[in-house]
C-alpha cells in the first residue's frame, strides 16, 4: 500500500514556521484515521494548530502555486517539438482531487526556477467547497516521484523564494485595538502584584504573585486571540526576525507603567509570551530588603564584583540598586551591556551609556572588547555567560575597572569554581591567580515567601575576597572558603543558611520554607 505523500499545503505550512514537523505528522496521521474526505487544513484547524485566517490564506497559495505550476508545464508541453503529456488517470477518470492531497502537489520539488510572483495582500480568500479525499489505500496514480520524509528534494530557489513571498501575508496583523487591549491586560496584571505575566494559547492568562503562578480568570485564550495580542506588542522588523527565527527577546515598554523583559516564541499549540515586570525607576537596596552593608562593594574602583542565584532571585534588581548607588555617588562613566536593558539609568552624577546585545552589539564579547576604548570607569554586565565573556570581563577588571555582573549560581563558592571550570584545564592555574587578585566579592541571593504571604524576603550569602580567601582560591582550596565564611562576620561575610536561620528566627519565613531553601537543614537547630 503507498503512503500518502507529505500535501503542498502541509510542506509550506512547515516551511513558514506556522506549524512544526511533528504537528504536521499528527495531523497526518489525523486525516490517515479519518477517511471521512476531510482535508489537512481543517485538521490543522480542528487541532488548533493553526486559525482560520492561516488556513484560508494556505488554501489561497497552494491554489495560486498549482496553477502557476500547471500553466507552466501547459505552456512547455505546448512548445514546438514536445508531446503533451497524458492526463493522469486520476484526473481524467474521478472527481476533482482534493488540493491538498493532489499529485499536482509534486511540481513544488520538479519546477525549474523562475521570477517569484509579487506577493499578494493578506486577505483572506473565499470559503471554496471541499472536495472528497481518496482513499488513503487507493494507490497514487501520478507519474511523478513522491516520498513522504525529511529527504524529499528541496525546492528550487525560485520556487522556496516565491512560497516564502506569497506566505507572507499568513501572519496575524493585529491592529490599534489589539495594542490597546494588550497594553491595558499589562497594566491590570502588574496592578494586581503580578511579577511575569504567561500569555498562552488555549488556556487562561497566568501571573506569578510573590514568586507562585496562579490564573487570572476563567477565560480561557484561543490560539489566535493569544496570537494577536502577543504579537500587537511588536514592531514591523521585530515580526519579521519572529516570523523567521520562532523565537524573539525583547524589552517593552509601557508609559506610566513601566518596562517588561519579554521572550516571545512558538509553541505546540501557537504562540506565546513571557513578560516580567521592570519597575520604570531602579529600586534601592533598602527597598529590596538587602543589607546595607552590600554598598560598601560600590565603592571599590577596580576588580569585579558578582551578584548571583536562580532564575527568578532579584539579581538585576540587585545589580541596579548598586549601579544607581555608583550614580549617585561618583563621577564616573559606567558602561552596561545587557540583553535586553531593563531598568533604563538616567546619568546622575555619573555619564550612564546602555548596550543592547542584538541590538546595539553583536554579542556582550564584542561589546566588551570595544568597551575597553571607550573610557569606562565601570562596566555592568547583565550576564556572564561564556568562555569569552567572563575571559574579557576578568582582563578588564585586571586593568583598572570596575566589572559588576551578575551569574547563574547558588552560592559563592560554586561561583568561584563555576568561573575557574569554564576554561581549559591547561588555563585553570593563570585564572585562579587572575581571580584571587581581581574578585572583590560575591554576592548569592534567593527569594523566600514571607510567612504572612505579603511578598518575598532575600536571603543573602555575602563573600569578601580577602588575603586568606584569595589564597585558598590560587591554591586550589575552595572547599575552605565555607569555614572563612562562617567565622568572618566581622568582615562583612554571611553563609546562605545563617541568612536563612535569621528570617527563621525573626518569624518573616516559615520553617518548611527555609529547610526547602538551606543547603544543610541540620544547621538550623539550635
Amino acid at each position: 500500500m503507498a503512503e500518502k505523500p507529505v500535501s503542498l499545503l502541509g510542506r509550506l505550512a512547515v516551511h513558514n514556521k506556522l506549524i512544526t514537523i511533528d504537528q504536521l505528522a499528527e495531523a497526518t496521521r489525523e486525516q490517515g484515521r479519518r477517511q471521512d474526505g476531510t482535508n489537512l487544513g481543517e485538521i490543522l484547524l480542528e487541532l488548533g494548530f493553526i486559525n482560520e485566517r492561516k488556513r484560508d490564506l494556505l488554501l489561497k497559495a497552494q491554489r495560486e502555486m498549482l496553477a502557476k505550476s500547471r500553466a507552466k508545464q501547459a505552456a512547455a508541453n505546448a512548445a514546438p517539438g514536445l508531446e503533451a503529456d497524458p492526463a493522469p488517470a486520476a484526473e481524467q477518470n474521478s472527481t476533482p482531487a482534493d488540493p491538498i492531497s493532489s499529485p499536482a502537489s509534486t511540481p513544488m520539488a520538479e519546477a525549474t526556477p523562475q521570477r517569484p510572483a509579487e506577493p499578494s495582500p493578506p486577505q483572506p480568500a473565499a470559503p471554496q467547497p471541499q472536495p472528497v479525499r481518496q482513499p488513503a489505500n487507493q494507490q497514487q496514480t501520478s507519474t511523478a516521484p513522491q516520498t513522504t520524509d525529511s529527504s524529499q528534494p528541496e525546492p528550487a530557489p525560485a520556487i522556496k523564494q516565491r512560497a516564502s513571498l506569497e506566505m507572507s501575508a499568513v501572519a496575524v496583523e493585529p491592529n490599534e485595538a489589539d495594542r490597546a487591549r494588550f497594553d491595558q491586560t499589562l497594566t491590570d496584571l502588574v496592578a494586581r502584584g503580578a511579577s511575569d505575566i504567561h500569555i498562552h494559547g488555549g488556556a487562561p492568562i497566568k501571573l506569578r504573585v510573590n514568586g507562585g503562578l496562579q490564573q487570572d480568570s476563567s477565560d480561557i485564550l484561543s490560539a489566535s486571540d493569544a496570537e494577536r495580542l502577543v504579537l500587537s506588542g511588536l514592531t514591523p522588523e521585530q515580526r519579521s526576525s519572529f516570523a523567521s527565527d520562532g523565537e524573539l527577546d525583547l524589552c517593552y515598554a509601557i508609559d506610566g507603567v513601566g518596562r517588561f523583559r519579554a521572550n516571545i516564541y512558538r509553541q505546540h499549540r501557537g504562540v506565546d509570551g513571557v513578560f516580567r515586570f521592570i519597575p520604570q525607576t531602579p529600586p534601592s537596596l533598602e527597598e529590596l530588603g538587602l543589607p546595607m552593608s552590600i554598598a560598601k562593594f560600590t565603592n571599590y574602583h577596580q576588580g569585579m564584583v558578582l551578584c548571583t542565584g536562580p532564575t527568578g532571585c532579584g539579581k538585576s534588581s540587585t545589580l541596579a540598586a548598586l549601579v544607581d548607588l555608583i550614580n549617585e555617588e561618583r563621577k564616573e562613566h559606567i558602561l552596561t551591556i545587557e540583553d535586553p536593558i531593563e531598568y533604563v539609568h538616567v546619568s546622575k552624577r555619573c555619564l550612564v551609556n546602555q548596550r543592547s546585545v542584538n541590538h546595539h552589539t553583536e554579542s556582550f564579547a564584542r561589546a566588551l572588547r570595544a568597551a575597553l576604548r571607550e573610557d569606562p570607569d565601570v562596566i555592568v554586565i547583565g550576564e556572564l555567560r561564556d568562555l569569552e565573556t567572563i575571559s574579557l570581563a576578568l582582563s578588564a577588571a585586571e586593568t583598572g575597572h570596575l566589572v559588576i555582573a551578575t551569574l547563574h549560581t547558588n552560592n559563592a563558592i560554586r561561583t568561584i569554581n563555576r568561573l575557574i571550570g569554564a576554561f581549559p584545564a591547561d588555563q585553570q592555574g593563570q585564572i585562579r591567580t587572575m581571580m584571587s587578585e581581581s574578585l572583590r566579592a560575591v554576592v548569592s541571593q534567593r527569594l523566600i515567601p514571607r510567612a504572612d504571604g505579603q511578598g518575598r524576603v532575600a536571603a543573602v550569602e555575602k563573600l569578601v575576597i580577602t588575603k586568606a580567601v584569595g589564597n585558598l582560591i590560587r591554591e586550589n582550596k575552595t572547599f575552605q572558603i565555607h569555614s572563612i565564611l562562617q567565622t568572618g562576620a566581622s568582615q562583612g561575610m554571611c553563609l546562605m543558611d545563617e541568612s536563612i536561620k535569621a528570617h527563621l528566627l525573626a518569624g518573616t519565613i516559615t520553617k518548611e520554607d527555609a529547610q526547602a531553601n538551606c543547603e544543610h537543614p541540620s544547621s538550623l537547630e539550635g
